[in-house]
């Protein structure tokens, strides 16, 4: 299983102003840590917790249906296109970056075994739109739209556009092209989806966005291009069992959610830096800090207090960003908690020739590349050391399916206990709906016009007479 060090955040190692005695910690907070992982395991199956990502790893109804349709296509198509913003895309673009070989897009067929190139459409910059567009043979591309709403106005403006390009192409034939995942019974894109007759998933009730990736949402397309999904519900059901452990010393999730929850409000350290030293691991921060930040960053707490919390999130990659960020954390505010990602075993090992021998660079050859990036994680985690900087690493045996989705499932249940800890609601999101809600009437959406009167005055439109 996937390990995490925390010596670096103990008060023995950086000392008491910016460290923690983690054991009396430990102690001081095992009867509330205990409480949390013994509600939220039983409030996972009670409607409206927003919990139901917590069973995801036993859905062996999905899998099969996951698994039947990618059997179902498989050779149909040369490229996969996802349509989504947000969760409905950085789980399976992490996990896809992560898993498939590096540059998948630029090799062959053969070399790809056969299976498609794959695209993220999650933003909606029009000169990358169309550049996609450009190279794009939709004929010969299967896409993924993805919204549980079915009312994302980013992903909906994308798919409306992808859509009347292939039926253009196609005729009625375009709807073998198109599969959606999307809410069982309500939205727009559900009842578009029964009228024309698209191969539809469900997004489950209760599963929010951002905790969303071991559903149809993330397996769909990572099943597609050939991902092994049932060695990520391997994962997700190992750490599961080792994270219904209440014993804190015992439990991972809740040994870094309360050091993150500590770190901030004892010691001013709410910045947390998700750095893996592995480019494949590189959008894994992306995915985290989404997780972290939409639940975390709450105006109030469950009793309605005033209290606009959140640790803010940022993300690092090792050793590129030893030479643009390190700098700042090792002499900036201490007001920053990193969190290293480190891989025991790559799947290459590069060497580094013996040439230049006369040179201040001799010192390189004969060394592997493998031997040089975790130099270069230890040099980081001891320099940040030296200068009082806690820090803490989670071990990683190998970048595959089964520990990434141990990583993954891991960062959520300590997300979920962070929550706890913060006495807040950490599975809504009023702040984005409050800006969705804006663009829905800065673009003309029905029952939004006493807003969209409101908006264009603040932000300085002139309005027209027919507006």
């Amino acid at each position: 299983m996937i390990k995490i060090d925390f010596k670096n955040v103990s008060s023995s190692v950086i000392g008491e102003k910016y460290g923690l005695d983690i054991e009396s910690e430990f102690g001081v907070y095992a009867p509330k840590i205990e409480e949390i992982i013994k509600n939220l395991n039983f409030n996972k199956d009670k409607q409206g917790a927003w919990l139901q990502w917590m069973n995801l790893g036993y859905s062996e109804e999905t899998l099969w249906y996951v698994k039947e349709y990618a059997a179902m296509v498989e050779n149909r198509f040369d490229n996969v296109l996802v349509l989504g913003i947000g969760g409905s895309a950085l789980g399976a673009i992490a996990f896809c970056h992560a898993l498939l070989k590096p540059n998948w897009n630029l090799l062959s067929k053969e070399e790809r075994g056969g299976y498609p190139r794959i695209f993220f459409l999650d933003n909606i910059d029009p000169d990358e739109i169309q550049s996609l567009l450009n190279i794009l043979d939709l004929k010969r591309t299967l896409v993924n739209v993805i919204t549980k709403s079915g009312s994302t106005a980013e992903t909906m403006a994308q798919f409306m556009i992808i859509k009347d390009k292939m039926q253009s192409l196609l005729g009625d034939d375009y709807r073998k092209n198109i599969v959606a995942t999307t809410d069982k019974q309500s939205g727009v894109l559900r009842q578009i989806a029964n009228e024309e007759g698209y191969k539809t998933f469900v997004v489950p009730d209760d599963v929010g966005g951002r905790f969303s990736v071991f559903s149809p949402v993330g397996l769909v397309p990572m099943a597609l291009v050939g991902i092994d999904i049932d060695d990520i519900m391997n994962g997700i059901k190992t750490m599961d069992l080792a994270l219904k452990n209440t014993d804190i010393n015992k439990n991972i999730a809740a040994q870094n959610a309360l050091i993150h929850y500590l770190m901030d409000t004892q010691k001013g350290h709410y910045i947390t830096v998700m750095m893996p030293y592995s480019s494949k691991l590189k959008y894994v921060s992306d995915w985290f800090v989404q997780l972290w930040a939409e639940s975390l960053g709450k105006e109030v707490d469950r009793e309605g207090n005033l209290v606009n919390i959140g640790p803010v999130p940022i993300k690092a990659l090792g050793a590129t960003d030893q030479h643009s960020q390190i700098q700042l954390y090792n002499e900036g505010k201490h007001d920053k908690l990193i969190n290293f990602i480190r891989v025991d075993e790559f799947d290459n090992v590069v060497e580094i020739p013996k040439i230049f021998e006369f040179t201040g660079i001799n010192y390189l050859g004969g060394k592997t590349i493998n031997e040089l990036i975790n130099a270069e994680a230890d040099a980081t985690a001891v320099a940040l050391t030296d200068f009082k900087r806690p820090n803490l690493t989670i071990r990683m045996p190998k970048v595959n399916a089964y520990y990434m989705a141990e990583l993954f499932y891991m960062l959520e249940v300590q997300t979920a206990i962070a929550g706890e800890l913060y006495n807040i609601n950490a599975f809504n999101q009023p702040g984005v709906e409050q800006a969705k809600n804006y663009t829905y009437a800065l673009m003309g959406r029905s029952g939004y016009e006493e807003s969209r009167n409101e908006l264009e005055e603040k932000i300085g439109i002139k309005k027209e007479e027919n507006n």
